[in-house]
């Protein structure tokens, strides 16, 4: 008796979450399903200019890439640079405080193509937070929260009572009736992409809340390191911005040689970020280094040789988050994972429906039998 009670009060959290979210977790679901595969269709779709003609020159350089998108937009300011270093003719990427993406040829810095944001990174702000701004992230985060308890409260009710009953619970029964395949497909399926939905659910809860990192850091006894601070001596002049920006990137690449991209972005209160990714198999292999935007001093550098648990643990999330982590065929079945995660509050929904009318159906009976 005490377990029935305890199934049906599981059994209604389970519920009125679930109808509560189902519209944010099918939205969340399909643009996650899209990003998932993001670097193939942006490779597969975007190449004629992310890529020029391979060419045996040297990098013309950032100072003259810079250059020329003031030339291009002088009254617009830079927000972010992306350098491809493992593909010499892979065009630089330069996105503005105004949204503007410019994308300059590396071996002559000319322009090759100018846009807005593409519609990948329209999907990614719709996975993020539903073109809401914080409203929308405060609503993306906290359904984040209650879906993974409808994954925990839906394992609950999966499990069978009787362990002669575990293989009808592992299995759709595909000539059975509409309602019956309805049932198998919500139970089942969300029983086999549980796994893989939980871990990306909270790693998309490690974005969004302190709280998670610091979880992370109590499970791994370390603490996420800021870097190392740098005691660096002004210089008696500032160097103008695209000169200034070349003389970090050059440094960097020759004190710490063999990365595969670089990055550049502003992150507010003056600070500029550079982060240099290594090729790497399972937690990403990243130097990040922090300067005053104003005069190139450095500030702090992290590297990954000083990761501890919790850095590594940072470094491998988004990897996690996205299906990246082991290739393709992890990205396939993270792919799989989050279409099933799209149906669950359809045929969640399908079931509840068809729960409310069987009693409507019962009343009826008996009111015909009472004429």
């Amino acid at each position: 008796m005490k377990n029935k009670k305890f199934k049906n009060a599981i059994r209604n959290i389970h519920l009125w979450l679930g109808l509560a979210t189902g519209l944010v977790v099918i939205i969340i679901s399909i643009s996650g399903a899209l990003y998932i595969f993001e670097e193939e269709i942006r490779d597969y779709t975007q190449k004629d200019f992310r890529y020029v003609g391979l060419q045996q020159k040297p990098f013309v350089g950032l100072d003259q890439v810079i250059l020329g998108f003031e030339k291009l937009s002088p009254k617009d300011q830079l927000r972010l640079i992306r350098i491809e270093d493992a593909l010499p003719n892979a065009t630089v990427e330069i996105t503005s405080k105004k949204g503007k993406v410019y994308y300059f040829n590396p071996y002559n810095a000319t322009l090759v193509k100018k846009g807005s944001e593409d519609w990948l990174e329209i999907v990614e702000h719709l996975h993020t937070s539903l073109l809401l701004g914080k409203t929308g992230e405060f609503i993306m985060n906290w359904s984040v929260v209650i879906f993974v308890l409808m994954l925990i409260t839906g394992l609950v009710l999966w499990f069978p009572g009787q362990m002669r009953l575990l293989k009808q619970s592992l299995t759709i029964k595909r000539k059975a009736s509409f309602k019956r395949l309805n049932y198998d497909l919500h139970n089942v399926l969300g029983f086999y992409a549980s796994v893989v939905l939980l871990l990306t659910a909270l790693s998309g809860l490690y974005f969004a809340f302190k709280g998670v990192k610091n979880a992370a850091s109590f499970f791994t006894g370390t603490k996420l390191g800021p870097g190392k601070a740098i005691v660096a001596t002004k210089p008696l002049q500032i160097d103008s911005l695209p000169v200034r920006y070349n003389k970090i990137y050059t440094e960097a690449k020759t004190k710490y040689p063999g990365a595969i991209s670089t990055s550049f972005s502003l992150r507010g209160k003056g600070e500029l970020r550079l982060r240099m990714i290594y090729p790497y198999r399972w937690a990403r292999n990243q130097n990040t280094f922090f300067y005053e935007e104003a005069t190139g001093s450095m500030i702090r550098a992290k590297l990954y040789k000083d990761f501890n648990g919790a850095d590594l643990i940072e470094a491998t999330n988004y990897d996690l988050h996205t299906g990246r982590l082991l290739g393709l065929p992890n990205k396939i079945l993270s792919f799989l994972a989050a279409l099933i995660a799209a149906s669950l509050p359809v045929t969640g929904f399908i079931i509840w429906l068809k729960k409310r009318k069987k009693p409507k159906k019962k009343v009826a009976i008996a009111a015909q039998h009472n004429l």
